[in-house]
């Protein structure tokens, strides 16, 4: 696994499952530039016809909700995909995963690519996440589907969580993001081949994992909407087995 240190570094929205935080160093820029360009408004300020999210082609989006996953698990998954009022289950599992592509409106909703409809989030989720974390990707692709403002769907999903009809996440959550195919923002575009864990705010802190240190591998981002921590693993390889390339990116 290649190291990294974690200064001055952006992640793509997908690359934290769509939640901002730090990532693969890229170059500082230069504090003697003078008049730098303001930042670009939010070039998607809503959300586009849902037609615009959807693949039309369902053996195509199987086929790239598998490629998050290694094949030796992803071929026995259960595979999900998008349609106009949701996730159904396109192909049945044995093996506990869920292999999946998620959307942009996974990340918090004031996130300026929620609304992208390029983004293409493919992950393989372990059985632990499947039961836990699933629900709230399923929960807020409902709503959005239903037209629900950001407001509502920020007081829904915190309702569920208090209610524990979302249930808490299991020790182990995790997925994998290893797919070459993986399109997690106009700036970051596939960006790189990672692992994720999922831990529910208060089980664990950074130091825990040595997170976000000079040096560590790891990086983790809080997620306050869904009240969890993401630590998020660069790993070598994508899925097809080739070696992934910082340079590329």
């Amino acid at each position: 696994m290649r190291r990294m240190r974690v200064s001055r570094i952006a992640v793509p929205v997908f690359a934290l499952t769509l939640l901002s935080g730090a990532a693969w160093p890229q170059p500082a820029s230069s504090a003697a530039t003078p008049n730098p360009t303001p930042p670009n408004p939010t070039p998607y300020p809503s959300m586009a016809p849902v037609q615009q999210y959807l693949m039309p082609d369902q053996a195509a989006e199987i086929a790239l909700a598998r490629s998050a996953g290694p094949e030796s698990i992803a071929r026995d998954a259960e595979v999900l995909v998008l349609r106009e009022h949701g996730y159904e289950t396109a192909v049945h599992g044995s093996n506990g995963f869920v292999c999946l592509v998620e959307r942009g409106w996974t990340a918090p909703l004031d996130n300026p690519d929620s609304w992208n409809p390029r983004l293409r989030g493919p992950l393989c989720l372990n059985a632990a996440a499947a039961r836990t974390y699933l629900p709230i990707t399923l929960m807020k692709t409902k709503l959005v589907l239903e037209g629900k403002s950001p407001a509502a769907m920020a007081h829904a999903i915190g309702s569920a969580l208090d209610t524990r009809q979302l249930p808490p996440l299991e020790p182990g959550a995790m997925c994998y993001m290893l797919s070459k195919q993986q399109y997690l923002g106009d700036s970051g575009k596939n960006w790189h081949p990672h692992v994720m864990f999922f831990v529910a705010q208060g089980a664990a802190k950074d130091s825990d994992w040595g997170a976000n240190l000079d040096g560590s591998p790891i990086i983790a981002s809080d997620d306050a909407q869904d009240r969890l921590i993401v630590f998020m693993i660069p790993v070598r390889n994508w899925s097809d087995h080739t070696p992934d390339s910082p340079a590329a990116h």
